[in-house]
């Protein structure tokens, strides 16, 4: 009866040891991150022994799993809402705003109207071009910088990642060597670094995982790519730039570069690296782009309508802003050794969408060209095919532009290929005139005479007519074929409108030397020059088309036989600001392009429309990823106190416990003194 009282309290004294260690262990624990609160558990007491102690980690998976996806989603959120707040305040800031720069600059082009002979008036119009460029470059070089940024946070956090991979996999090696033996329930250490490991991870990016054999854990991506697999293989992030380096798009190697590059899906990423490639394609990469976009759109605008001027030196009018080139990036796979240049074609600025382009070398002197989106994606229509434009190489000049390929969207672009070095067919090009044309814009004159405030053009009624028509001021289309030495000639010299006969009512044209037979007017009098060429009779006095002429007007009224009216050349008209009429226009304008599908009117904004609409996107993005962070923090916080009230540290549940194990323990401490004491009793008998 001693001896199995013995074997009794013994076996007590070992068991309430063994839970007094457990609950030491769990309250030592307490702060320490990572830690699974441990529980041991015997079985039922069998021939006077209490059975064998299993100590086990309190832990449950689906909580574990659930906290680490709500970790990504949170970590995402955060992380995109911290950049993104910083580049929506500095666009909605007052004083970065580009519409005050653009109404400045055109409220002196106005202001120039009323004194257009004035330098001074002029200058100013000089000052606020340069000062909307400046404001421009600020807030491109906002842009850049945060790229920039965005860049070295995303090598960072890479790194951080494969470290993190990495003591996984190692760690799942040395789980594997305990898995099943006595050893392991003294490795839960080694659990539990594991899976701090990965629940770190899952901040970085988002993963799932699965059991392996011999306790391993298989870490993969949510998009699917593994990143830990079994028998300690596993995939590194690396992030590189193809085509323009740059850009850093995410992939997994295998570790030693021992397979291909696996492209990750960045739009389903989660986690820190997932809310910055988010906050780059959905704010910084569009910014960029618009940006670009409307100062090419401007330029164009201003230099197109300056052509069809007269500057103040009595000449026609050049170019106020000059319009970058850029060079396309080639893609390291390309075969060829071919290049390609690209800007926007003259007078093609309203074409240009706030988007990049792949350009494919798909044929002999042929191209493709495809709009691609925020990501690099090429964009689609509602059908789900791709949108894009096979156009002509002029094989002479290398050039792709409207005037070999008329009647074709080409998105405003006007490219250049170097015929000396042909890319292979199927070599593609990245073309990022936006993003690059917003931080180059210049001023291609500094001159206040360059502004084309007059109209090369004027007309004036004959001093005897006596019917109640007059000729309009006429509008100008073209001018390359008017000529501005030794003074600005019209391309048929000055014209003279007749009207010769009544019933029905004719008219002619005169240069002073031919004369058109006589043609009709309908009763709109609108376009004369171009009617006369439907009559057929412009040939009479030139060789151009209505289109070449470059010029029109409309006679208002009814004429009186042998009224005539005049256009000619505006010799001396300084005081004229018929063009810089047209110049203020631009300004209230549908210039900007929005989509890529369709090019009519009413794909179009003004310049402050488009600003505004640019910065009321970020706004909005922003905000509505402060919501949605708001959302997902809260469920974090739920799914941690879920997990910890499962996998946590109670110091007073562990209290409770330590006073019970230690009367426990006691207790059994006292039935063996007890034992031994009849025992002692027996054998004193015995003797």
């Amino acid at each position: 009866m001693s001896f199995s009282l013995y074997d009794i309290a013994n076996s007590g004294v070992r068991a309430n040891s063994e839970l007094l260690q457990t609950t030491s262990k769990n309250i030592a624990n307490v702060n320490t991150a990572g830690y699974v609160r441990e529980r041991t558990e015997f079985s039922t007491m069998i021939d006077n022994q209490v059975g064998r102690g299993e100590t086990y980690r309190l832990l449950n998976e689906f909580a574990q799993k659930q906290l680490n996806r709500d970790t990504s989603n949170k970590a995402f959120f955060d992380q995109f809402v911290t950049e993104a707040s910083r580049v929506d305040s500095l666009f909605s800031e007052e004083s970065n705003s580009l519409s005050t720069s653009i109404n400045s600059f055109f409220n002196n082009v106005q202001e120039s109207l009323n004194q257009p002979s004035s330098t001074v008036a002029r200058s100013l119009v000089m000052t606020d071009a340069q000062n909307l460029i400046d404001q421009m470059d600020r807030l491109s070089s906002i842009v850049v910088d945060q790229q920039t940024v965005v860049n070295e946070q995303l090598e960072i956090f890479s790194d951080e990642a494969n470290n993190l991979i990495q003591s996984i996999s190692e760690l799942n090696s040395k789980i594997a060597a305990v898995h099943g033996t006595d050893r392991e329930s003294a490795s839960s250490g080694l659990y539990n670094e594991r899976d701090k490991a990965i629940r770190d991870l899952s901040e970085l990016i988002d993963v799932e995982t699965l059991n392996g054999n011999n306790g391993e854990k298989q870490v993969y991506l949510g998009s699917g790519q593994a990143l830990v697999m079994e028998s300690g293989t596993f995939n590194l992030f690396s992030f590189t730039g193809d085509p323009d380096p740059s850009f850093r798009e995410l992939h997994l190697d295998v570790n030693g570069g021992k397979a291909v590059p696996l492209e990750v899906d960045v739009s389903k990423l989660k986690g820190k690296i997932g809310g910055l490639l988010s906050f780059r394609d959905d704010i910084l990469v569009p910014a960029q782009n618009q940006l670009g976009q409307m100062g090419l759109a401007l330029a164009d605008a201003f230099n197109q309508q300056n052509h069809l001027g007269m500057d103040a030196d009595g000449n026609l009018g050049g170019d106020i802003f000059k319009i970058p080139t850029v060079d396309a990036f080639a893609y390291q796979a390309n075969t060829g050794n071919g290049s390609i240049t690209a800007s926007v074609e003259a007078g093609k600025g309203n074409e240009l969408p706030a988007s990049d382009f792949i350009v494919k070398y798909s044929g002999t002197n042929e191209v493709e060209i495809y709009p691609v989106d925020n990501k690099g994606e090429t964009i689609k229509d509602a059908n789900g095919d791709e949108i894009f434009t096979t156009a002509v190489v002029d094989p002479a000049t290398g050039k792709v532009n409207s005037q070999n390929n008329p009647n074709l969207d080409l998105f405003g672009l006007e490219l250049t290929l170097d015929m000396s070095s042909l890319p292979n067919i199927d070599d593609q090009f990245m073309v990022k005139l936006n993003s690059q044309a917003s931080t180059s814009l210049e001023l291609a004159t500094n001159r206040p005479e360059d502004i084309a405030l007059a109209s090369p053009i004027r007309t004036a009624n004959d001093i005897n007519n006596t019917g109640t028509a007059s000729i309009s001021a006429g509008t100008v289309s073209d001018v390359s074929n008017f000529t501005d030495t030794p003074s600005l000639q019209l391309p048929t010299g000055s014209l003279t409108l007749t009207k010769s006969a009544e019933n029905p009512d004719m008219y002619t044209l005169s240069d002073g030397t031919n004369t058109t037979a006589p043609f009709a007017i309908d009763s709109s009098g609108k376009n004369v020059i171009q009617q006369a060429e439907t009559a057929g009779v412009l040939d009479d006095i030139t060789t151009l088309t209505a289109e070449q002429v470059g010029f029109d007007f409309d006679i208002e009224g009814t004429p009186a036989l042998g009224d005539s009216f005049t256009i000619e050349a505006n010799e001396d008209g300084f005081d004229d600001n018929r063009n810089g009429q047209f110049l203020a226009d631009i300004q209230n304008s549908n210039i900007v392009r929005q989509n890529v599908v369709g090019n009519a009117s009413n794909n179009h904004l003004t310049l402050n429309k488009a600003y505004t609409s640019l910065v009321s996107d970020i706004g909005v993005v922003t905000n509505q990823a402060q919501t949605n962070g708001a959302a997902f923090t809260a469920l974090a916080e739920q799914s941690e106190a879920w997990y910890e009230s499962l996998s946590g540290v109670n110091l007073d549940e562990e209290a409770a416990n330590l006073l019970r194990f230690q009367q426990s323990y006691a207790a059994s401490a006292q039935v063996l003194a007890t034992a031994r004491s009849v025992f002692d009793t027996l054998l004193s008998a015995a003797r």
